[in-house]
């Protein structure tokens, strides 16, 4: 009894923020409809708040913030997801392919109309995925598909299985997020802390434990492969950068990136090695059609869909106003001029910039991915995430403030047309434009090293 009272006395608070923590998860994963934004705003506000004063008061406490972000996490493992419907694609992909069927070649529409369709729950999958993603192909990459699958095989038919064994993979992904993180700090010489502002993070959270999301199980090999190129274990690194492509194709716009980081031959050994890893994995998937249907579908989150958009609001706004464009041409055209200016973007920070030491080469990786984030026409929530987890390794911290920030697009859901309110949207961006110029100009320019001799 006296060390309990002793450990009370040295944590009191921590222990009442990891006790608010609970409370505030078990709302928002049991008792929230996302049409209650006040609500979930309030919560999500609360839970940011304690998991900074968690991280305050016990940065130095490894094993007390690995036990308070896994039962945060163990809060969500019966629960439904209810800020995504995303989950219901998910499944139905891993039925699929538990029968032995392609879901980059069979539409989810065109399949529900067979009446042997060997896929458990199909109709119940079907009405949750929605009209939009029931009338395209997959987009989600084999390895994420393997997931899907596995999930679907253990989770024997029910919905509530598959849930279960994805969240346990994506909490698993966490927890080695924070184990390669602290070790990728320590090799950079940085606080190993700073990984807790991933784990602890209520975006994160929500979004991947809750939502069911994979960035985290992308993140996990992203992380991974990033310890193992600190490590000087490079070759070991690309098949497992392979593996991160290949849940979610965000880590392809870094390739260029690692070019004078490796050095010339170094580096087409790099890419050649996650080439041949990918082009293995895609292979069981591979049919005439592949190409054409995937490369289509990935299209579409380029040139066809808007959500939480930055700049682009603002060209949309005065396109329509003064020159009366129609905002679904506009959307195809802005789309494809966005996919060069990203790619020319991420090309001037491999080859302006030295990137000589690894954390030169994050903080190029964070600032093309910035700037593909400002120009999108969709920035999901679950995107910053991204952010985030690069932020940790570097000097900046404008992904915090946005993974706070980001919460206010789902104003969103409060209505049937999912029509956004720009003012939210304005004052989101405004605080994540103004915090990265406040730490551009605090910092230096130069801090960017595109003269660093």
């Amino acid at each position: 009894m006296s060390v309990l009272l002793r450990y009370w006395n040295l944590h009191k608070y921590p222990l009442l923020f990891v006790l608010g923590s609970v409370l505030f998860y078990t709302s928002f994963a049991y008792d929230l409809e996302r049409t209650d934004f006040i609500k979930l705003f309030m919560l999500f506000a609360g839970l940011f708040y304690f998991h900074f004063k968690l991280i305050q008061f016990e940065k130095w406490n490894f094993r007390f913030i690995l036990v308070s972000g896994i039962l945060f996490r163990l809060v969500f493992l019966f629960a439904e997801p209810n800020l995504s419907q995303d989950f219901y694609r998910f499944i139905w992909d891993g039925e699929l392919i538990k029968n032995g069927i392609n879901p980059y070649i069979h539409l989810p529409k065109e399949l529900i109309t067979q009446n042997n369709l060997p896929i458990s729950n199909a109709q119940q999958l079907f009405d949750g995925m929605g009209e939009l993603s029931a009338k395209h192909f997959s987009n989600y990459p084999p390895l994420n598909q393997i997931l899907f699958a596995v999930s679907a095989f253990l989770g024997g038919g029910s919905i509530l299985g598959s849930l279960i064994t994805m969240r346990a993979t994506i909490i698993l992904a966490d927890i080695g997020i924070l184990f390669f993180g602290r070790k990728l700090l320590q090799n950079l010489n940085q606080s190993s802390h700073m990984a807790f502002w991933y784990f602890l993070n209520p975006l994160v959270l929500i979004e991947l434990t809750g939502n069911l999301h994979f960035e985290g199980v992308m993140l996990f090999f992203f992380v991974w492969a990033l310890y193992l190129v600190s490590a000087q274990k490079w070759m070991w690194a690309a098949p497992i950068y392979a593996l991160s492509i290949l849940v979610k194709l965000v880590p392809v716009l870094f390739l260029p990136i690692f070019l004078r980081y490796l050095g010339f031959k170094k580096s087409i050994l790099f890419y050649v090695l996650i080439g041949v890893t990918c082009i293995g994995l895609m292979l069981p998937f591979y049919s005439p059609v592949f190409v054409d249907n995937y490369s289509e579908t990935v299209g579409l989150w380029f040139s066809n869909f808007e959500f939480n958009a930055g700049i682009y609001n603002l060209v949309k706004k005065v396109a329509v106003d003064c020159f009366e464009a129609k905002p679904w041409l506009l959307v195809k055209s802005y789309g494809k001029i966005v996919a060069i200016a990203v790619i020319i973007f991420t090309l001037l920070m491999a080859f302006l910039r030295k990137n000589q030491d690894l954390i030169s080469v994050i903080t190029s990786m964070l600032m093309a991915l910035t700037f593909y984030y400002l120009l999108s026409s969709t920035v999901h929530p679950w995107y910053i995430i991204f952010l985030l987890t690069l932020a940790i390794f570097t000097d900046y911290r404008y992904p915090i403030v946005w993974s706070f920030a980001v919460i206010l697009s789902y104003w969103a859901y409060t209505n049937p047309e999912y029509e956004e309110s720009l003012w939210l949207l304005s004052l989101e961006y405004l605080l994540v434009i103004g915090f990265l110029i406040y730490e551009l100009w605090g910092k230096g320019i130069k801090k960017l090293y595109f003269f660093k001799k």
